[in-house]
């Protein structure tokens, strides 16, 4: 099958990517710049040049594939405070990627949750500007697209993770001199490894029915106050619990602190057969590697 990604030289398809080819399929990635395009190249990928603010080219891009698998996102945007633009952004692209594809019956494949039934978990759900991508999406199966939504955990851990949730709280942890969490700390994330991620992506591709929600999380929580007592202890630090009035300061340009989420993938591994091998989050934080080089 000829896959087009978007986001191809990110965390995520560096593991998505690798794992269609050895399976045999053809891929081409997305790339907007000379490292994100070397980057692409290096996991044995065709590169398209470009970015996703061309709707022209990502409508054509898509028009020569046989699936498409979006995975790009302007996450420095959320640092910034402008997550609202980025996610209006990244509707856009969802709405050009569908077109193109509405009538083929080809794949569209995306990052999201979409409502579940359950009026608390929806409203968790609703609340994060990326969801109307997520229903936009999944809207697309009534248009004669075979679309697959996939809920890939907040915490999604490897070697080459370099801008999400343990990162951002190992930079706060090192400017404040201290390892923090929000009060009890008990709030949960869920986690996967970027490589567990990255072999549900294939499976999803080759056998997912049609209108699927599928999540990736190979663990369904982990508190909060645990990742920040692990990376207090490989830092030297204390964890120290922040009062949740003083968080948004503390945790200035990442407002997930405060999330709580747990995501359970058991109907995601019977249906596909897919089973999460790849260390945990606080195993995979004891191998080192994200404190090395600092």
């Amino acid at each position: 099958m000829r896959v087009f990604v978007t986001g191809a030289g990110g965390h995520i398809a560096s593991a998505v990517v690798p794992e269609l080819i050895r399976a045999g399929h053809e891929v081409v990635g997305l790339a907007r710049s000379d490292t994100s395009a070397a980057a692409v190249e290096a996991l044995g990928a065709e590169v398209r040049r470009g970015d996703t603010t061309d709707l022209d080219g990502l409508r054509e891009a898509a028009a020569d594939a046989d699936a498409v698998i979006h995975l790009a996102f302007d996450h420095g945007a959320i640092a910034s405070g402008g997550f609202g633009e980025a996610a209006t952004a990244d509707l856009a692209v969802v709405r050009t990627l569908g077109d193109a594809l509405t009538g083929t019956g080809k794949t569209l494949m995306g990052v999201g949750l979409t409502p579940t039934g359950d009026p608390e978990r929806d409203a968790l759900i609703a609340a994060n500007p990326r969801s109307v991508a997520a229903r936009t999406l999944a809207g697309y199966a009534e248009h004669s697209v075979r679309t697959v939504v996939v809920a890939i955990p907040p915490v999604t851990h490897s070697r080459r993770d370099r801008t999400g949730f343990v990162p951002r709280l190992i930079a706060i942890a090192r400017a404040k001199g201290v390892s923090g969490y929000v009060d009890d700390g008990t709030h949960r994330w869920p986690a996967g490894h970027a490589l567990d991620v990255g072999s549900l992506h294939r499976l999803a591709l080759e056998k997912a029915p049609a209108g699927s929600q599928l999540y990736a999380a190979g663990e369904e929580g982990v508190t909060v106050r645990e990742i920040a007592e692990t990376i207090g202890r490989h830092l030297d630090l204390p964890a120290v619990s922040i009062p949740a009035e003083q968080a948004a300061d503390h945790f200035k340009g990442f407002p997930f602190i405060t999330l709580d989420l747990t995501m359970s993938s058991a109907e995601t591994r019977e249906l596909l057969g897919w089973e999460p091998v790849h260390p945990g989050l606080i195993a995979d934080l004891d191998e080192g590697h994200y404190f090395a080089g600092h």
